[in-house]
């Protein structure tokens, strides 16, 4: 099952916060990139009848079954480092990632 750093919760938290509306983030993985997957983050608005909810410290990730099959296991981190900020997957799933980490490939 995918899990929240301390980190991630709280950015999710405070993006919800700011923004006024929203459920949590949404995270989801379509094909694409150099190496096959790529992460797909979107606000949620409503869940889906299959649609996952995991939870931490008040923020929510909702995740579809399909995604879920490809990051299960995944950590999701948020990290600052200098001027940047972003997510960060910890994905055990991951065989490979691009050279610019905005793809990966898995092996099936």
């Amino acid at each position: 099952m995918i899990t929240l750093t301390e980190s991630a919760a709280t950015r999710i938290h405070d993006m919800i916060r700011k923004r006024g509306s929203g459920i949590g983030l949404r995270v989801g993985v379509t094909e694409s990139g150099c190496s096959g997957y790529k992460y797909a983050l979107d606000y949620a608005e409503a869940l889906a009848d299959t649609d996952i909810v995991i939870e931490r410290d008040g923020a929510k990730v909702v995740i579809d079954q399909k995604s879920l099959a490809i990051i299960g296991d995944t950590e999701v981190d948020y990290v600052k480092d200098g001027l940047n900020q972003n997510f960060r997957f910890n994905n055990p799933n991951a065989t490979s990632e691009c050279g610019c980490g905005e793809s990966f490939s898995i092996t099936k």
